[in-house]
């Protein structure tokens, strides 16, 4: 689903046109281009959302909006990856899969 500006702003009733405008110019959102202007897809929605909650109900402030934003997009990336890992895991032997358990768990012990 592709929305612009217009039908995001009906949509998310809590971000003004003025606020949507600068968090796309700050980077803090960023839709695909069309031929008529910004369009937002399910993701930039969900952005949006989040930054109203960040500011709104817990009073982040500006400076802080982009640390969080930049902290849970390497959050994201990291799932996908340890996803894609896992997922290569389930395709091996399970001698390696339990050699690997194993690693693993006494990686995990020495940093505790």
């Amino acid at each position: 689903m592709r929305l612009t500006e217009r039908q995001v702003l009906e949509l998310v009733r809590t971000v003004t046109s003025r606020q949507l405008r600068q968090w796309v110019g700050r980077g803090w959102i960023v839709p695909s281009q069309g031929e008529s202007g910004p369009l937002f897809d399910d993701v930039d929605i969900a952005r949006i959302r989040l930054v109203c909650e960040l500011r709104d109900d817990m009073n982040v402030n500006d400076d802080a909006v982009p640390i969080i934003l930049a902290l849970l997009d390497q959050l994201y990336r990291l799932r996908g990856e340890l996803r894609t890992l896992a997922d290569a895991l389930k395709g091996q032997p399970d001698e390696i899969r339990q050699e690997i358990r194993q690693a693993f768990s006494v990686t995990i012990q020495r940093r505790r």
